[in-house]
């Protein structure tokens, strides 16, 4: 007796309208991915304006994974901007200020991301894109075009340098007239877990 076979429905896929209803709701999430990456308010728009057309324009992608292909052509056009390379030897981090116009957040949050701002732009991907997106290190290197073992050396080396610094600051004694800088309210987002760590 032959089995009888029932095809399912076939996945959608994902409308130009799904994308921009994604880039609407996820909009604070999404630029902050853009920021952490590029490190820069005007390259982060670029980045998100780019990926929402690359988004509707691109490849068809089934409506399951939409968000995730958002974010995806967020780091892709970060990458194509910013174009980050392998540094040999040790690398610094830099003090950034995390400033906007806006609601203020907690200190420890502005800490946080000021430490992923500060940074160098290779150290910087890999940890947005394996700690805090979690790709894998093969996603990753295929995606910056470099070795896994870079991968690996960079997110141990961003990932001691962002704890040195998150530590140092609450070492710090607050002085009464401490001011911090503000960034504009977030919203919830796949980096919830960094701005409540």
């Amino acid at each position: 007796m032959s089995e009888t076979k029932h095809i399912n429905s076939p996945m959608p896929y994902a409308s130009n309208g799904d994308f921009q209803r994604i880039f609407h709701e996820d909009m604070n999430g999404l630029y902050l991915l853009s920021f952490l990456l590029t490190a820069d308010h005007e390259k982060a728009e670029q980045c998100f304006v780019s990926g929402l057309e690359d988004a509707v324009n691109g490849n068809r992608v089934f409506k399951e994974w939409a968000r995730s292909w958002a974010r995806r052509v967020i780091i892709k056009n970060a990458v194509k901007v910013i174009n980050p390379r392998p540094v040999d030897g040790i690398a610094h981090s830099r003090p950034v200020s995390v400033d906007s116009n806006g609601k203020a957040l907690p200190a420890e949050h502005q800490v946080e991301i000021a430490a992923v701002l500060g940074l160098e732009p290779f150290e910087r991907f890999v940890y947005v894109m394996t700690v805090l997106e979690g790709y894998s290190d093969q996603d990753c290197s295929l995606l910056l075009g470099c070795a896994r073992r870079d991968v690996i050396t960079a997110r141990s080396r961003a990932l001691q340098q962002t704890g040195s610094v998150i530590e140092s600051h609450f070492q710090r004694p607050l002085t009464a007239n401490h001011e911090t800088p503000v960034l504009d309210d977030l919203g919830s987002s796949a980096f919830e877990d960094l701005l409540h760590v």
